[in-house]
């Protein structure tokens, strides 16, 4: 501010040395002499250029062109780069979506397929969809606007899906976008739950029913020997027949009914590491003797060997011996063979694979043999499928059974 100051006094004070100068030159014209007018004039310099200086300096700059050049080129810059950041997190963002989304040509009825981030790129990839054209061409068969649940086959069986579909145009050409998002293990984990209830549910109200009739069987049983000497012989066989076929009857539901109550009853897994050989181990010296006095053999194989996983060690033991049980129970007429192999799948996932020499499942059959219930066997009671899928879910796995590549049964768990 104070140099402000000076400068403006300084241009005022020059503008009054001009004028007095123009003052004192007026009043020489009037008797002229060339040498005081142009000492007048020599003397005007001065206060001119001391006015100017002063001017100059006052004056605002006016910003230069390559500043301004300069100051646009940064800003465009920045601005590009901010764009390009953008982008680049919206495709990071697209790749890493945990639903599978595809570009579908055409607004409706059959179109190209494409699919769009690594979600879909794996389920299209060896080891998960068995026919990728065909989950295309579901794909394209449906109408923009709608949701609706679809299944498609995996090596690991049939997988449903949950799929959504919008429609947008990209550069005037209309298309549609499809997200599939699998629900197979959600689906599955609340069937559990729903079955786990049903039978805690029916074994509980069943139980109350069958226990007093069990034991009033067994009294009336004892009643009725005190009472023999009193009864015709024939009235005694029939009413001890009766009480008979009562009392064991009563018996055998009661233990059917106790069976079907472990599937509500499974402790909360303890998982611990485990090393898979050392498992494999245990397993082989408890059930390999069994398989070889009918001439047949039970292998198991760990890659690599020193595989490990978080998980209760019993349950999956007790959910490997369920398929292995039924497996032998399924081969007849030849010796049964057995194979259980553990590895990484893709993701780093463990997958354990059970496989046999069996007859196999009927494809009709395949949808239903883990239902509680559910059994292809005379005597049997629906219990241990049923019973190896409760033990898997509950230690954060999956089950599926798969279509072998050669004769046999083929159960892949995958945790």
């Amino acid at each position: 501010m104070a140099s402000e100051r000076a400068l403006k006094l300084g241009a005022v004070a020059s503008v009054v040395a001009l004028m007095a100068l123009t003052a004192v030159a007026d009043i020489m014209s009037a008797t002229p002499e060339p040498r005081r007018i142009v000492l007048c004039g020599l003397a005007a310099l001065v206060p001119a250029a001391a006015l100017w200086q002063c001017l100059r300096r006052l004056a605002p700059r006016a910003p230069r062109m390559e500043t301004q050049d300069s100051t646009m080129l940064h800003g465009a810059a920045s601005a590009g780069r901010e764009l390009s950041d953008t982008i680049h997190a919206l495709e990071a963002r697209l790749e890493h979506a945990p639903i599978a989304l595809f570009s579908i040509q055409n607004a409706a009825g059959a179109g190209a397929v494409a699919p769009l981030n690594a979600s879909a790129r794996r389920l299209l990839a060896p080891g998960r969809a068995s026919a990728p054209q065909d989950l295309h061409q579901l794909l394209a068969a449906q109408t923009a606007g709608q949701r609706q649940l679809i299944s498609f086959d995996t090596e690991r069986g049939v997988e449903r899906a949950l799929v959504a579909v919008s429609a947008l145009a990209m550069q005037g050409a209309p298309q549609r976008l499809a997200a599939l998002m699998p629900v197979e293990s959600e689906l599955e984990a609340e069937a559990l739950n729903a079955w786990r209830e049903l039978v805690q549910v029916l074994t509980h109200e069943i139980m109350n029913s069958l226990t007093p009739v069990a034991s009033l069987s067994r009294t009336a049983c004892g009643l009725l020997d005190e009472a023999a000497a009193g009864l015709p012989a024939d009235i005694h066989a029939d009413l001890g027949t009766a009480l008979d076929a009562i009392s064991r009857r009563a018996a055998s539901l009661v233990d059917f009914v106790g069976s079907y109550r472990s599937l509500s009853t499974v402790p909360q897994a303890q998982p611990q590491r485990v090393l898979l050989e050392e498992l494999f181990e245990r397993l082989s010296m408890l059930i390999a003797p069994q398989w070889q006095e009918r001439g047949g053999r039970v292998s198991f194989s760990v890659e690599p060997a020193s595989l490990a996983v978080m998980i209760d060690p019993g349950q999956l033991e007790q959910a490997l011996i369920n398929l292995l049980k039924n497996a032998a129970e399924a081969i007849t007429g030849k010796a049964p063979e057995a194979q259980v192999r553990a590895r990484l799948s893709r993701g780093g996932r463990l997958r354990i694979e059970v496989s046999d020499n069996g007859p196999g499942v009927p494809e009709t059959l395949a949808a239903h043999i883990f239902t509680p219930f559910f059994s292809t066997k005379k005597q049997g009671r629906g219990i241990g499928l049923a019973m190896v899928r409760h033990l898997v879910h509950a230690n954060g796995g999956t089950v599926r059974y798969a279509r072998s590549v050669s004769a046999g049964a083929r159960f892949m768990l995958t945790f």
